[in-house]
């Protein structure tokens, strides 16, 4: 078989449900509010975006504590992926230096997997603040801290992204 497949599995961050499903009744906010500290105290930074994506996309305003853990999760799942991503370039450019074909296209394949994650991640965050909480923040601190947050994300894609993305991010 000569199938092109990545070595790394696929790109996509795995995550827990946390929807309404026939055998277990939506959580409430203060249990996914709950279950974000918890997380973010055993350092599962993608479980706890999810749940304060949960709270976030109920549709009220967060409060001061809501909106520092939303900030905190994504933080910490975007900040290990930059690290990765900065490392394995750094291994790429040296393995081309050294002129190993195959182990820098090796790294450029693994790079594009971590690239594939942070574009996911900073994704979703940019479409909860430009799609609901910007739009909805109701004092001026909030809006400020959305919009310096979603200047962040865009930071950071620009960071790893090439030619017309970098570009686009970058605006």
């Amino acid at each position: 078989l000569n199938e092109s497949r990545s070595h790394f599995g696929s790109s996509s961050v795995v995550r827990p449900r946390n929807r309404p499903s026939p055998l277990f009744p939506a959580m409430s906010r203060e249990k996914n509010v709950y279950l974000a500290k918890l997380s973010e105290q055993a350092e599962r930074y993608d479980e706890m975006a999810n749940y304060m994506k949960v709270v976030a996309e109920a549709g009220s305003e967060l409060g001061v504590e809501e909106r520092n853990l939303l900030s905190v999760a994504y933080k910490n799942a975007v900040g290990s992926r930059r690290a990765s991503w900065r490392i394995v370039s750094s291994v790429e450019q040296k393995e081309q230096s050294k002129g190993n074909a195959d182990n820098a296209a090796t790294a450029s394949e693994y790079r594009a997997k971590v690239e594939g994650e942070l574009n996911e991640i900073c994704g979703t965050i940019l479409k909860l603040l430009e799609g609901g909480l910007i739009p909805a923040a109701g004092g001026g601190e909030s809006k400020v801290f959305y919009c310096k947050m979603a200047g962040d994300y865009y930071r950071y894609i620009a960071e790893f992204s090439q030619g017309g993305d970098k570009d686009k991010a970058a605006e």
